[in-house]
């Protein structure tokens, strides 16, 4: 009981503005965290000799916070992402031109997706279930955007015809990015079961 009183004492002490202020920087440091995993998952990559689109782990950095995180928290770590490569801060793949170059050049619509695919796939995750199978489903579909957007800007850069771009932008990455998304739905339901646990 004297616990439960310490606590709920301590929780009246951090109310009005000295709560909101710790939500901010609780806030602010769940999207630095975030945008140094993509930065991260960026580093390990392989480039490609027919393609200069590399693999990387980004798509399963993008995809999981978007399962872990709120809307707002997943858009933010994937702006400040972009805006810390623009910067130039070395959080891009290696196999790039970097900063603003980068965003522009032919890897460029893949990036631009984050801030979209991310927040998205945050609102479909908590509308409903958060099973293994779901999450395959949430998480397939917003790799899917971030290909399709890719593929898009790739096209609209190099004029190529589509059956081109399709083979340069979106099929050697599926197998790879089906394995990002098993593992990022994988932890993402086994975070909800323990949450309700908790609970």
């Amino acid at each position: 009981m004297n616990r439960i009183a310490g606590t709920q004492a301590v929780s009246a002490g951090l109310s009005g503005p000295q709560s909101g202020v710790l939500n901010l920087l609780r806030s602010a440091g769940i999207v630095l965290a975030g945008s140094a995993l993509v930065a991260i998952c960026a580093h390990v990559s392989v480039p490609l000799w027919f393609t200069p689109v590399p693999v990387t782990l980004q798509p399963f950095a993008v995809v999981l916070l978007g399962l872990l995180l709120s809307p707002r928290l997943a858009a933010g770590a994937m702006v400040v992402y972009l805006a810390e490569g623009a910067a130039g801060l070395p959080v891009f793949t290696p196999h790039g031109l970097g900063g603003m170059a980068q965003l522009l050049g032919p890897t460029g619509g893949y990036l631009l997706s984050y801030p979209l695919v991310a927040p998205a796939i945050s609102v479909a995750w908590r509308r409903g279930g958060r099973s293994f199978s779901r999450g395959l489903v949430v998480a397939g579909a917003g790799s899917l955007g971030t290909l399709a957007l890719g593929a898009l800007w790739l096209g609209v850069l190099t004029h190529a015809a589509p059956a081109t771009i399709l083979n340069h932008a979106v099929l050697p990455f599926l197998p790879g990015d089906a394995l990002k998304i098993c593992a990022a739905a994988g932890i993402a339901a086994g975070a909800s079961r323990w949450k309700r646990r908790e609970i």
